[in-house]
């Protein structure tokens, strides 16, 4: 079973349609104790990077996610999720993120580029990951966001989408931890199989 954690901030339905379609057993809670029984996690997300945190601490998710990836539990962040897997934001402020992952989220950079953004961009590989294997040679997601991951630790960056001067982290993770800064959900056939493989593999 895999928990889709459900805090307030995020599209949850096209998510869990994408997820069916792949035959996967899903269950959309806010409850940890409901979470904490799941065999996988995926954290989503649309939104403020602090409103997304406190909306985690409110019922006590975020020490749910902390503690079930001590256990070595597989989880998935998408955009916002993603982000909130880092060490912390400056959107509106300073934040503490849940510190999974090394880097913090800073605002896209430069005078040439459209904020937020908005569309498809080409996830290009920098690290080794199995993820690859599965999608096409030129894979294309869809982004949208203002903000991306810096300071990152260069072996926790597999694929990165260059928009303008900022090469922004695209797919992202260590051991059980994946991330992306795309919508798998809304990526077509690379973004389904992105999904699959964080649903099928042994992770």
């Amino acid at each position: 079973m895999i928990g889709i954690i459900d805090y307030g901030a995020g599209n949850l339905f096209s998510l869990k349609h994408a997820l069916a379609d792949l035959a996967a057993k899903t269950v959309v809670s806010g409850d940890p104790a409901v979470l904490s029984a799941c065999d996988k996690l995926i954290l989503p997300g649309v939104g403020a990077f602090g409103d997304g945190m406190a909306m985690l601490k409110e019922n006590g998710l975020d020490q749910m996610i902390l503690a079930q990836t001590a256990k070595g539990k597989p989880l998935l962040g998408i955009c916002l999720g993603m982000q909130m897997l880092y060490e912390s934001s400056e959107e509106d402020g300073f934040h503490k993120g849940l510190g999974l992952l090394k880097g913090n989220i800073i605002r896209l950079q430069g005078d040439d580029i459209r904020i937020p953004e908005v569309g498809w961009n080409l996830l290009e590989r920098v690290n080794p990951h199995p993820i690859f294997s599965l999608l096409s040679g030129h894979p294309y997601m869809y982004y949208v966001h203002s903000y991306f991951a810096s300071g990152t630790d260069p072996a926790q960056v597999f694929g990165i989408s260059v928009d303008g001067k900022n090469n922004v982290p695209g797919l992202v993770g260590r051991d059980h931890i994946l991330g992306c800064q795309f919508h798998p959900e809304k990526s077509s056939d690379d973004g389904r199989a992105v999904l699959r493989y964080f649903v099928e593999a042994d992770i």
